[in-house]
């Protein structure tokens, strides 16, 4: 592809690095979150060991996950609607889940936003557990390796949509990811994804006041929130917060081919699987919803 690599995966038309993050890079020149092979299954198969005491049943974050019989054999792109803030508990349960199934037999990759990776000790970190840059170069080279890769479409402006939207939807046009699908011939499975929103409260995106201040040219981000969360209380900026104990929920849908659809028409049909997914976990959610017992003959 004739994409730079450093092209974003989620927009419409890419976007260049944030001035930020080159300023990182070009201050401690380090190239972390590009390379695949430094994924450590050694060290990952510890961290998820770890996790599994604060995911699961009864735990911490009361996980379930459903619709994983749908991800094809092949190699395969999992786009998700994203919650819960930058601490971003809903991608450590994604993982959790992904490899109480498949083992680590299956590496499955996420792309995450560049200034995960300025730092080198962290950067290292979060590139042995198998996260990217969201760039279009990677996620192909990943797909060409015969893996699987995770994709959030809605971005920082998703992880950071207001409480009061955590049930809905918006790729906000979004469709690099498909093209890419296309390009690669691979299935998009979607999943829903329920219960991060609840680990603390976004009161707004801040999305006005960041492009007032131009701070997707200062650092590819497009908000600037308020929220309710520990240990802060009132908090301003994308700040990590200490998770309050939630029950995360996942529903993965039937995959869709790319068959003879355009990028546009295959992005939105994943936006709107998800959002078909997300409002069942809403019902099930609701305080009306009824749980039906199996009739016994």
């Amino acid at each position: 592809m004739n994409e730079a690599h450093s092209q974003n995966l989620t927009a419409p038309g890419g976007s260049r690095h944030g001035q930020l993050s080159r300023w990182f890079n070009a201050l401690i020149h380090h190239d972390y979150g590009r390379d695949p092979r430094r994924f450590d299954p050694v060290f990952g198969r510890k961290l998820v060991g770890g996790l599994e005491h604060l995911y699961g049943p009864g735990r911490y974050f009361d996980l379930s996950m459903r619709g994983l019989e749908h991800v094809p054999n092949e190699p395969s792109m999992l786009i998700c609607n994203h919650s819960g803030g930058t601490t971003s508990p809903d991608v450590w349960a994604l993982g959790v889940a992904w490899y109480q199934r498949f083992g680590f037999e299956r590496p499955l990759y996420f792309l995450c936003h560049e200034l995960l990776f300025a730092l080198p000790r962290f950067a290292r970190f979060f590139e042995k557990c198998g996260a990217l840059r969201a760039s279009m170069e990677i996620a192909s080279e990943v797909l060409a390796m015969g893996r699987d890769v995770v994709i959030y479409p809605g971005g920082d402006r998703d992880v950071w949509r207001p409480y009061s939207e955590r049930y809905r939807v918006d790729f906000r046009g979004r469709s690099g990811f498909a093209r890419l699908a296309i390009e690669r011939r691979v299935p998009i499975v979607p999943i829903a994804h329920a219960g991060s929103h609840e680990t603390l409260r976004v009161l707004t995106s801040g999305h006005a006041l960041a492009k007032a201040v131009g701070l997707h040219q200062v650092a590819r981000a497009d908000i600037w929130p308020i929220h309710l969360s520990l240990p802060w209380g009132l908090a301003l900026g994308p700040v990590p917060h200490l998770p309050l104990p939630a029950k995360f929920r996942f529903l993965a849908g039937a995959p869709l081919r790319p068959g003879g659809r355009d990028a546009r028409t295959l992005a939105l049909d994943g936006q709107r699987a998800i959002q078909r997914q997300l409002d069942v976990l809403a019902d099930e959610a609701s305080p009306h919803h009824e749980v039906t017992s199996p009739t016994h003959h």
